[in-house]
């Protein structure tokens, strides 16, 4: 692709570092923003860099949050002793828009795969096994993507946590084995909350 610009160049190539846009979608947004006020350029690089400057992680579940503690957890209306593992924050976003869970949440960071190098010291497994083992937690529900990442890590935790008097669940099989949570239309993602099952009975499945 030849530049006429080695400033547009330069956009369209810090563009197309973003994941699922090439250099023709590269393309197409930096001569948007080109035809763009020069007002609407300078929102966007606004809200970016106090986006990526300020934004805090939750110190109790780790989901992103403007505050040290996220609005989520410093709900009193939601049930402490009920929490929902997943993945990372888009997933908290898709069971959110179901409207049916009202606990709350324990953001991993992630799945364990080793072929990605990614072990359990990788992830907020330990923190999720200390908040059970404090006693406040009555039960834990797996809502990790049905693949065998998320299997495995749904299965490794549960060994970890097996020990204490609490239940473990799984969110139902309504969403497809290998499918992402926050690609699930919200019906279907709300049911498979409210329809959870044992754990261990996942396990025979």
């Amino acid at each position: 692709m030849d530049f006429s610009s080695k400033l547009l160049e330069n956009a369209v190539n810090e563009i197309a570092r973003l994941p699922g846009i090439g250099k023709r979608t590269a393309l197409r947004l930096a001569l948007h923003l080109l035809k763009q006020p020069k007002d609407a350029t300078q929102f966007l690089t606004k809200a970016l860099t106090e986006f990526r400057d300020e934004v805090k992680y939750c110190s109790s579940c780790f989901n992103i949050s403007d505050t040290e503690l996220c609005e989520i957890c410093s709900n009193s209306k939601r049930n402490p002793e009920i929490i929902c593992v997943v993945e990372d924050v888009r997933d908290v976003m898709a069971i959110e828009s179901t409207l049916q869970f009202k606990g709350l949440y324990h953001v991993l960071g992630g799945k364990i795969s080793p072929i990605e190098g990614v072990g359990p010291q990788n992830l907020q497994i330990d923190s999720l096994v200390e908040k059970v083992a404090s006693g406040q937690v009555k039960e834990v529900i797996f809502a990790l993507s049905s693949t065998m990442e998320g299997d495995t890590t749904n299965f490794y935790i549960f060994k970890q946590i097996e020990k204490y008097n609490i239940s473990t669940s799984t969110i139902a099989r309504g969403i497809a084995v290998g499918d992402e949570l926050e690609y699930a239309d919200e019906i279907t993602l709300g049911r498979s909350i409210l329809n959870r099952i044992p754990f261990e009975q996942s396990l025979k499945g």
